[in-house]
């Protein structure tokens, strides 16, 4: 697929995409939302794929959905069939939606936080598995200042690191918050000067791809999202029956040797 919003480079294991409206701060179209999705599959399709990053073009992340777009949306435009795709129909129905499915892809998601997130910039952020961010980068939920609600499963995820009171204030005010105040409320991961984000996010996801077992970082991802929905019993059953099938693997087997034999692992993935 040929891309006009957003760009995909791979190199080294790792797939960057980035969003490509830079003049206007990454706002979110109905184009560049296809062309996120088909970015997003085609990267973690690739067989040389270990790791994903996310990230913007310009001075921001991204800040939400184009207002152009927003004020002539339809009401009915969230349901409209064409845009309800499921990702992956074996993963749970929960990261099935038009904008949440970053947790049903096979890699890791990392996104790297150059600028303003707002709105849709948020949510992006939050589906990932790892969010990095810019000293300077600055974040508002923004949907209320819109006279709109907390959109597409935001007021879930952010709950699942914020915590409820954290999340009530900056879904109400809709107020503007800094990288610092994101990373004490465990909105954001780490931070970096800004003319190191990409370097050092770009550092961590080679080193993820080289070293760590791609079948081990796979299951994980999967344990983590699904650990959300689980109680321990569950967290517990179901890391047993991962654990004989790991035992059971190539890159179980690859593991033990590289350490004994003191070189560099060469993962498949199986």
């Amino acid at each position: 697929m040929e891309f006009t919003q957003v760009k995909l480079q791979v190199e080294a294991g790792v797939a960057t995409i980035s969003l490509d409206r830079p003049d206007r701060m990454n706002g979110v179209t109905a184009v560049m939302e296809r062309e996120l999705y088909a970015a997003m599959r085609q990267a973690d399709a690739h067989p040389q794929v270990r790791v994903i990053i996310l990230t913007g073009e310009g001075r921001a992340f991204c800040a939400g959905m184009d207002m152009a777009e927003l004020e002539g949306l339809a009401p009915e435009d969230i349901y409209e069939p064409a845009k309800m795709r499921p990702f992956d129909t074996a993963i749970r129905a929960d990261f099935q939606s038009r904008y949440i499915y970053f947790p049903a892809l096979v890699n890791p998601v990392i996104s790297a936080i150059n600028g303003a997130a707002a709105g849709l910039g948020i949510v992006f952020a939050l589906a990932s598995d790892m969010r990095f961010a810019s000293e300077k980068a600055v974040f508002s939920t923004a949907f209320s200042r819109r006279g709109l609600i907390a959109e597409h499963g935001i007021a879930w995820l952010m709950l699942q690191t914020a915590g409820p009171g954290v999340t009530a204030d900056l879904l109400f005010s809709a107020r503007r918050f800094d990288a610092g105040e994101a990373k004490v409320a465990g909105l954001v991961d780490r931070l970096y000067p800004p003319d190191e984000l990409m370097a050092r996010t770009l550092d961590y996801a080679r080193e993820l791809a080289s070293l760590a077992s791609p079948r081990s970082v796979r299951v994980m991802k999967r344990q983590l999202w699904d650990a959300r929905f689980q109680n321990l019993q569950d967290v517990v059953t179901q890391a047993n029956r991962e654990m004989i099938a790991s035992l059971r693997s190539q890159d179980f087997q690859e593991g033990v040797r590289h350490f004994l034999e003191k070189r560099s692992p060469a993962f498949t993935g199986l």
